[in-house]
């Protein structure tokens, strides 16, 4: 008896260190235009997905007012002209990452980034051919789209300027920034070169970890932006013939192949394939002779929970399903990214941006966030609105210090540590405690989930009715009321982990 007691305190803070750390490269992101949503929102789903120990800061940050002359201070030694006043966002910061914090600030204007990879040379060689200047510009740059744009277009060309200006330190980087009316996927290599294009409106886009930015027209500038000598530039480094007779291609030009075995075998990134299958409802045929496209019909108009389920997919009910059914083990376990598997052990946070235009922002735009792995957490609502996140479960630390790209790399000792009162570490252990005996145990957690998500959908409505009365009355009020409201359900939430944490260590442990 006392040797599993201590099984039950011990072994899930050791299991998540053992699931942490091997290497991963895994973020995923689904994005719908307006025009394919249930509800005429811009939906921007995405999973953030790392290896090694991990905490996220998950945090409100104010409009912040600076003196003239003022400077922004980058990760690597440059500086930038700093803004009279800063917009304030909501921060979920990923620490000692350099590419996974996300945002989405007081407009509605939500960023997030996956890593992309390029055939650019070193940085070492970009400093010294002048392509990267003054250390160069990767971790703060989606940090200045929040701070500074008020729509998405205006992100791209603020996030353009920055990568023209000093160089991005990225192998390669695509950055999803979306608002209300419009998303754009913004491609980099390393080096000062970028193109972005416009998500249609009708469609969905699926962004594993490559680049799927394809034939770019430069003279429409409603759908395309990009560095001025993009094509140029991959003229000279013979990337690109325009004797060939063919368009210029970005993907084919700057990307770097996938070397994973479904790439080699399939022709195609083994996620995107997925995705575009979840979104079309059609078994796309493989291999794939060329790219797949930049962006699909779906075959029912994209609700958050159809954005939520495709990010806790598993290959459920295809021949590539590893775990077969989960009848040999947890999903997590028998496959990874490279096999297709979304949902992955090494998820520390789950994403869907909801962002409607015919509200204010502080209502119409809705951060849907899961901790941890997507399909044994619960999706709960952060309005725009709120003014702050609870901190005995979200966060830590004093937020003007925390702001610096210094504290972000190098946090105080113990940021890492296994806190069992912090909500990060509450959900990794219930995905754990999952996972040891998967296929019976995530029908009881998902069971529980389903029931508290039906909750908040069906109470969306009346919430955002009262919420939008008292914002035409007192806005203060109605932020107080929201914070109070999305604060109440994710501690609920926590709480209900909890529970089943108590559970799940009794009937796997217990005697």
């Amino acid at each position: 008896m006392r040797i599993k007691k201590i099984l039950i305190f011990t072994i899930v803070p050791l299991i998540f260190v053992m699931m942490s750390t091997s290497s991963v490269f895994a973020c995923y992101a689904v994005i719908a235009g307006k025009k394919a949503t249930a509800d005429g929102s811009v939906l921007f789903a995405h999973s953030e997905l790392n290896s090694g120990i991990r905490f996220l800061n998950f945090q409100v940050v104010p409009r912040i007012k600076y003196e003239p002359g003022a400077v922004i201070q980058l990760a690597n030694g440059g500086t930038y002209p700093e803004v009279s006043e800063s917009y304030s966002f909501i921060w979920s910061e990923n620490f000692g990452s350099r590419g996974s914090d996300s945002y989405i600030n007081e407009w509605g204007v939500a960023c997030a980034s996956d890593g992309t990879r390029t055939i650019e040379d070193s940085r070492e060689e970009l400093i010294k051919r002048g392509d990267i200047i003054d250390g160069g510009i990767g971790y703060m740059l989606r940090r200045q789209v929040a701070r500074r744009a008020r729509t998405a277009r205006e992100g791209v060309l603020i996030a353009g300027e920055l990568i023209e200006r000093f160089g991005c330190n990225f192998l390669g980087v695509t950055l999803v920034i979306a608002d209300p009316n419009e998303a754009w996927i913004l491609s980099m290599a390393r080096g000062q070169h970028w193109v972005a294009q416009r998500v249609p409106d009708d469609e969905v886009v699926v962004l594993a970890n490559v680049n799927i930015i394809g034939e770019v027209n430069l003279k429409d500038t409603n759908n395309f932006l990009a560095s001025p000598d993009l094509i140029e530039y991959a003229i000279k480094r013979g990337w690109y013939d325009p004797k060939s007779g063919k368009p210029f291609n970005y993907k084919n030009a700057y990307s770097k192949p996938g070397k994973g075995w479904f790439d080699i075998k399939y022709g195609c990134d083994s996620r995107q394939w997925r995705g575009q299958c979840l979104v079309t409802g059609e078994n796309i045929p493989i291999p794939i002779k060329g790219n797949l496209p930049f962006s699909v019909k779906a075959n029912r108009k994209m609700t958050v929970q159809d954005m939520r389920d495709i990010l806790s997919d598993h290959l459920e009910g295809t021949e590539f399903d590893k775990s077969d059914g989960y009848k040999s083990g947890s999903p997590h376990d028998k496959m990874n990214s490279g096999d297709g598997c979304i949902c992955s052990q090494h998820n520390q946070e789950a994403a869907v941006f909801q962002l409607r235009n015919w509200l204010p922002p502080e209502i119409g735009c809705v951060y849907w966030r899961t901790t941890g792995a997507s399909c044994s957490s619960v999706l709960t609502p952060w309005y725009l609105g709120i003014t702050e996140t609870p901190e005995m479960y979200y966060h830590q630390y004093d937020l003007n210090k925390n702001l610096t790209a210094e504290f972000h790399f190098n946090p105080p000792a113990g940021t890492y540590d296994y806190n069992p009162e912090k909500a990060y570490w509450i959900f990794n252990t219930l995905e754990n405690l999952v996972d040891l005996n998967y296929k019976k145990n995530i029908n009881k957690v998902r069971e529980v989930w389903k029931e508290y998500e039906e909750k908040e959908y069906a109470m969306q409505s009346v919430i955002e009715e009262t919420a939008l009365k008292l914002f035409k009355e007192d806005k203060d009020l109605c932020r107080e009321f929201l914070t109070l409201y999305s604060g109440a359900l994710a501690i609920e939430s926590v709480e209900k982990a909890k529970k089943m944490i108590n559970e799940l260590r009794t009937s796997l442990f217990g005697s």
